[in-house]
């Protein structure tokens, strides 16, 4: 570690005083002399110095810029990204095949043709998903989501048995003589 080195380090605060202090007692000794070689001098840290080592993290974790995708949709995804990737290579053989004058030319781009149909297929399917899983996941908030019916469908049922179950509970606490009062 040479000195512009060590300045950068002790700046950027990932080297101790002390270590950077040994470290500059070892290479002033000269080329050769234990360059490298660690002095066995055993120091207690200073108290701050131990703090800081122990309050600072290995990384800092930062909250995610986007959400991560939904399973089927990623899934979707990757599929398509090695789709495409297979279609880049197949359609770089038939060209460098071509330019070499190969009979396997012919064969790479007929598969080349049908590889792009599959990436379109791919890319489709990843858009389709997409919508496929925001519809039934409530996402998408337009009056003819299909996730908004399924959820005020969910609430009538929810009222009505609710409705149902204080109807029984009159029921019983009149002793079961089959007259409703009315409130």
């Amino acid at each position: 570690m040479g000195t512009a080195e060590r300045h950068v380090a002790l700046e950027n605060d990932t080297v101790t005083p002390q270590a950077a202090a040994q470290a500059v007692r070892v290479s002033e000794r000269g080329p050769g002399a234990g360059e490298g070689v660690a002095v066995k001098e055993k120091k207690k840290p200073a108290a701050g110095d131990e703090e800081r080592m122990h309050d600072r993290a290995l990384w800092i974790e930062e909250p995610a810029r986007r959400r991560r995708l939904p399973d089927p949709v990623r899934t979707a995804a990757v599929r398509a990204v090695l789709i495409i990737a297979v279609t880049m290579i197949q359609a770089m053989v038939a060209v460098l095949c071509t330019l070499a004058g190969s009979w396997l030319a012919f064969p790479m781009v007929l598969s080349s043709v049908a590889s792009t149909i599959a990436a379109t297929w791919g890319v489709l399917d990843v858009w389709v998903t997409r919508q496929v899983w925001s519809q039934r996941n409530g996402v998408v908030s337009a009056p003819s989501s299909t996730a908004r019916a399924l959820r005020r469908e969910r609430r009538r049922a929810r009222r009505e048995a609710r409705v149902a179950e204080r109807t029984q509970a009159r029921i019983r606490r009149r002793g079961g003589a089959g007259q409703l009062s009315h409130p």
